[in-house]
């Protein structure tokens, strides 16, 4: 019975992960289809490149309340740390490949969805509520230190399995939870294939001020 439990939790936290609101709130607020924008990503940095800053936040914000509440959930029904763990992993799988964003190409199905960085966040945030205002800052400082929104991504699972490493020796937290960071660390790095194809090759776009120094400098030598 508890292992019939389990599945279930995963699969309707897989549903809460598949909820496409970055899709949702572009389409409301320019009427517009976020898939077929730059990245062609849901998530709130591909977002914010179609609707602007306020609804990329708002994305962002509810895909990290939809993989915080996967786990909230599951500690509400009493399921074990086991699929406490799973659930936000879940959720991740779902964010990034959408069972309402499935197409037919070439003959075959696609899954669509987003990177799941903010899922990935939502995650540890449920595990461990304080865990935001340690990956926030952090993930800040990666992202105008290095200038790559992907590098940030990536960095956000990294950060939580460093979390629980520390909470996990020092304070007793399961050790169960670092094995979240791991897996959401795979999920992450899967679905950045191409971004990390265009770091390798020197072609991801800058942000930040290192895209501004990177502008100066091109302007700079121009002028010379």
């Amino acid at each position: 019975m508890q292992i019939l439990q389990g599945i279930a939790a995963l699969l309707l936290s897989y549903l809460i992960g598949s909820i496409p609101f970055g899709l949702l709130i572009v389409k409301m607020r320019t009427g517009k289809d976020v898939r077929e924008i730059e990245s062609g990503r849901t998530g709130g940095t591909n977002v914010m490149r179609a609707a602007g800053f306020w609804s990329g936040f708002s994305t962002a914000l509810l895909d990290i309340l939809k993989a915080a509440s996967t786990v909230w959930l599951v500690r509400w029904f009493g399921l074990g740390v086991w699929i406490e763990v799973l659930a936000p992993v879940a959720a991740i799988l779902g964010h990034n490949y959408s069972i309402f964003l499935a197409e037919r190409k070439d003959g075959k199905l696609r899954l669509r969805g987003g990177a799941g960085g903010a899922a990935s966040v939502g995650g540890a945030f449920g595990l461990w509520m304080p865990s935001i205002l340690i990956i926030f800052p952090l993930g800040f400082f990666i992202f105008f230190a290095v200038g790559y929104a992907s590098v940030t991504t990536m960095s956000v699972a990294l950060l939580a399995m460093l979390i629980f490493i520390v909470r996990s020796i020092f304070f007793g937290s399961p050790w169960q939870y670092i094995l979240y960071g791991v897996l959401a660390e795979i999920l992450l790095v899967w679905a950045l294939r191409p971004n990390i194809k265009r770091l390798m090759a020197g072609e991801e776009r800058l942000h930040g001020w290192r895209a501004k120094n990177q502008k100066w400098g091109q302007g700079h030598a121009i002028q010379d």
